[in-house]
């Protein structure tokens, strides 16, 4: 059948309205505009000197031999924490020196701890012992678990977690981390351990991601980082919103003139 003039005029009119509202897009690729040019990073002050000493940072980082606590087959899920974290305590201050005050009360603590068969929580029920559940996750990347301990650092101090990773290297229990915070909490990602601490800023946490290193042969901070904390306040509307307009009710049939 042949369409009218008039049919024919109205469909290519009906067509330009369509193709002018983005309709019978044939699917063409087109300009998305300028691109803006790259640019290469500015570097401020080239002349300056490298400098003559390291800045502070988490202090000398290198694994450590654990004396006197032996992995039976190998499987560090057959030793006891509780004794991991005693001995590793006692063998290695850590950040801490054996003669602060900190370090002195965590250690009786430790003495108090339950190390024989059936203490491997570190809960002797009298909540003295300041060892936590141990975790267990391949760090390392060679496929075996490695052990994650936490030590509650006698109370008073800021630092008021001490966090300890042990691996076997060599048939030998080694620690490949140790840190101590005031930790907010501790997540365990892939081979990666984040730990997020208190901030001296308000609103914002420490995140630091430790991540094992294969030429140190131990657990890096390799992202550290100053975060908004998930818990602070959103921020207050700039303005307050308007009100609704209010609607009239349409008048009645009486109401109309």
């Amino acid at each position: 059948m042949h369409r009218s003039r008039p049919a024919l005029a109205a469909g290519l009119v009906l067509s330009a309205a369509l193709l002018a509202a983005g309709c019978g897009d044939p699917g063409d690729l087109r300009g998305a505009g300028t691109t803006p040019t790259a640019e290469a990073p500015t570097r401020l002050w080239p002349k300056l000197p490298p400098p003559s000493a390291p800045a502070e940072d988490y202090g000398t980082i290198e694994s450590l031999p654990v004396k006197g606590v032996s992995v039976p087959g190998g499987d560090l899920r057959k030793v006891n924490p509780v004794a991991v974290a005693k001995a590793d305590f006692d063998e290695n201050p850590g950040m801490y020196s054996r003669s602060d005050a900190i370090y002195k009360q965590t250690a009786r603590q430790l003495d108090a701890c339950d190390t024989g068969h059936g203490g491997h929580s570190g809960n002797n029920g009298d909540g003295k012992c300041p060892v936590l559940d141990a975790y267990y996750r391949d760090l390392t990347g060679d496929g075996e678990d490695d052990l994650i301990v936490g030590i509650r650092l006698a109370e008073g101090h800021a630092e008021n977690l001490d966090i300890r990773a042990y691996a076997l290297e060599k048939k030998q229990l080694t620690q490949i981390m140790e840190m101590g915070d005031a930790v907010l909490g501790v997540e365990l990602a892939g081979h990666e351990v984040i730990v997020r601490a208190v901030s001296g800023m308000q609103g914002y946490e420490y995140r630091t991601v430790w991540s094992w290193d294969s030429h140190q042969k131990t657990m890096l901070p390799t992202t550290d980082e100053i975060v908004r904390s998930p818990n602070a306040p959103s921020a207050k509307p700039s303005r307050k919103p308007e009100p609704a307009a209010s609607v009239r009710p349409a008048p009645s049939a009486s109401e109309i003139p």
